[in-house]
């Protein structure tokens, strides 16, 4: 930086002296702040809504067929994603992109639905109790590979030790409110209009179902303020009733 000053020899000190400065000296600069980059946040993934309710079939060795499952899946799943966040999605099973294989003996059957170009494989393993003749769901698995996984990750989850969709054999299970099934702390499944029916088959139709305990409790709920009702009619009934009956006597006192 250029710079304009004068000077004078002090002949007492024999130093020189500061006498003026030029007005060039006492410019002052802007301060230029940095430019602000504006963030921009990833919007949240939209809810699927709910699923569309897909048939499945097992067939077994002979060619004929062992298990029938009808409902709508709804994948829950936490995972990491390429932004290296936990990311929470919720993913519909589309039926017509969707196929279904398994095998069935006389203690298990086992569904497995692929989907979303092999990209999503879901298992579905029921039990039979030979002592009780009854089964439930034991085992649930998914493996998937999303575009927004971290890369080089697949996401795995398994749970062996399930108890859920209890049945009869020789009877369907049946359940047509939406159910929620933990399998692992980052997966879990929505159903919604379930009916199963993995041992017992005869042809392609369900047996009779028996119902979940969530419809048992829906049923009931009418059929209780039913009653209420028509109790709080009868109460009113009886208090006009005898309202009337007081009021009659009264007159005839008269």
């Amino acid at each position: 930086v250029y710079e304009c000053r004068s000077s004078f020899l002090d002949s007492n000190s024999g130093f020189h002296q500061l006498e003026k400065q030029c007005k060039s000296d006492k410019k002052t600069f802007a301060t230029v702040a940095p430019p602000v980059t504006a963030q921009t946040t990833a919007a949240p993934p939209k809810e699927p809504g709910r699923p569309e309710k897909g048939t499945y079939q097992v067939t077994s060795s002979n060619g004929t067929v062992c298990l029938l499952a009808s409902m709508g899946i709804q994948l829950n799943v936490t995972y990491n994603s390429t932004s290296q966040n936990k990311v929470g999605r919720s993913m519909n099973i589309q039926p017509n992109l969707t196929s279904s294989s398994g095998s069935c003996n006389t203690s298990s059957a086992l569904l497995k639905l692929t989907t979303d170009a092999e990209k999503t494989n879901l298992t579905f393993i029921f039990t039979l109790n030979a002592t009780s003749n009854k089964y439930h769901l034991s085992e649930v698995s998914l493996t998937a590979a999303w575009p927004d996984m971290k890369a080089l990750e697949l996401f795995v989850a398994q749970n062996q030790s399930l108890d859920y969709l209890r049945g009869t054999l020789g009877f369907s299970y049946m359940c047509r409110e939406m159910q929620t099934l933990g399998v692992a702390p980052d997966f879990a499944i929505n159903t919604f209009q379930v009916q199963v029916q993995p041992f017992g088959v005869n042809g392609t139709q369900f047996a009779a179902a028996e119902e979940c305990q969530l419809d048992e409790d829906n049923m009931l709920i009418p059929i209780v303020v039913g009653v209420a009702l028509a109790g709080l009619v009868l109460v009113v009934l009886l208090a006009y009733l005898i309202g009337r009956k007081r009021s009659h006597a009264g007159y005839q006192s008269i």
